[in-house]
């Protein structure tokens, strides 16, 4: 039977990578070693303290066989000094975030750009070496398999690592943050869904709302429906929606001209609340 396109395709159990998950009578922790039910003593390199008693474990082996340890423990608000200022963040493929600040737009990175070619090299070596069904992989296809993890894994913590800093830098120079709640999905069906991936919106919307909530800041999530249609000065919605390739956002109504990203962003604290009506209901002295 043929696997229908578009659905998962299942991993075996044997296959799957071991996790093992252990509640508050199942661990406890004793000369910074790790001690589970059973005798099992671990000695953990931690990454940081815990800042209180975990109350769950989590034991899991990665794709390189590296094992690690995910502690569960109670959130605690770290406030910031108050800043007065706000911001709207806009999501694109061109700029990863554009905002209503310059100085806080985050251009793409394109870490997976640069390990495209390795990465394709790998996945060659991968398919030049695959065991045939029923046989046993080979020792080159191991190590194949091997650098094609670990470089995912590390294109993967690239991006992770760029969106914390931009999302800590946005967080800490704002008191409140005006969010697009955009879903990339569709961008997989386009023309642009190997840039989109490579952008990973979704993991730096998701680091920009924990960063937030760890902090204590206002972050708003706003609808993205007609969000490029709208005019942040007069709120004047255009007959039609704008092609990719326009960069210009032009309003019939009142003849505002703007960088169509901007426009975006300003939209989005119209929407949420955080600009006054006025001018270009835009803060001048906050934004």
């Amino acid at each position: 039977m043929r696997r229908r396109a578009g659905l998962p395709r299942h991993r075996k159990k044997r296959d799957a990578d071991p996790t093992l998950n252990y509640t508050v009578r199942g661990f406890r922790l004793k000369d910074g070693r790790l001690h589970l039910a059973g005798g099992i003593v671990l000695t953990v390199v931690w990454s940081r303290e815990l800042p209180a008693d975990p109350t769950s474990v989590r034991i899991y082996r990665d794709g390189l066989g590296h094992w690690y340890a995910s502690f569960v423990v109670a959130a605690a608000v770290q406030p910031l000094p108050a800043t007065g200022r706000v911001i709207g963040v806009d999501w694109g493929v061109r700029e990863i975030a554009t905002t209503t600040s310059d100085a806080h737009d985050l251009p793409h990175p394109g870490h997976g750009m640069a390990a495209a070619q390795r990465l394709a090299r790998y996945q060659r070596m991968m398919a030049r070496r695959r065991p045939a069904r029923g046989q046993a992989a080979s020792a080159g296809y191991r190590e194949a398999r091997r650098r094609t993890a670990k470089l995912h894994k590390k294109v993967a913590r690239q991006r992770q690592d760029t969106a914390r800093k931009w999302a800590k830098t946005v967080v800490r120079d704002h008191d409140a943050v005006a969010v697009e709640d955009f879903r990339p999905k569709f961008l997989a069906r386009t023309t642009m869904a190997r840039k989109a991936a490579d952008a990973a919106i979704g993991a730096t919307k998701a680091a920009l709302v924990e960063m937030g909530r760890k902090h204590g800041q206002d972050i708003r999530l706003v609808h993205p429906a007609h969000t490029t249609m709208d005019c942040a000065r007069c709120g004047a919605r255009t007959k039609h929606a704008l092609p990719l390739s326009e960069r210009t956002y032009p309003c019939t109504a009142c003849g505002a001209v703007s960088p169509r990203d901007k426009n975006s962003a300003r939209v989005m604290l119209v929407r949420a609340g955080l600009a006054p009506a006025g001018a270009d209901l835009v803060r001048p002295a906050t934004c």
